[in-house]
């Protein structure tokens, strides 16, 4: 009886490690890598590819085909230097 306990909890727990594997690997859709996505639509759905450095690369392969460009909503700014911080206050004269 101890051996189908446990053989039972050993399966029990693979089948929770492996729905959590692909839960995790289903669910990146958006490479934070790159600042733009291109969403191409198809007869069967549509799909993503974050592969872009530019609007304008991301336009040249959406030439011609049923797709969209837009800024990637999980862009992580890795290694950019802050932008110019607020100007200063300006005097009355």
């Amino acid at each position: 009886m101890r051996r189908i306990m446990n053989a039972i909890l050993l399966v029990a727990g693979l089948l929770g490690v492996a729905l959590l594997v692909t839960a995790s690997v289903r669910a990146q859709t958006y490479d934070p890598r790159y600042p733009v996505c291109i969403e191409i639509y198809t007869i069967d759905g549509s799909s993503i590819d974050c592969s872009f450095t530019s609007i304008a690369q991301c336009a040249a392969t959406a030439s011609g085909q049923s797709a969209q460009c837009y800024a990637n909503p999980y862009y992580a700014m890795q290694g950019r230097p802050p932008g110019p911080g607020p100007s200063p206050p300006r005097r009355n004269r």
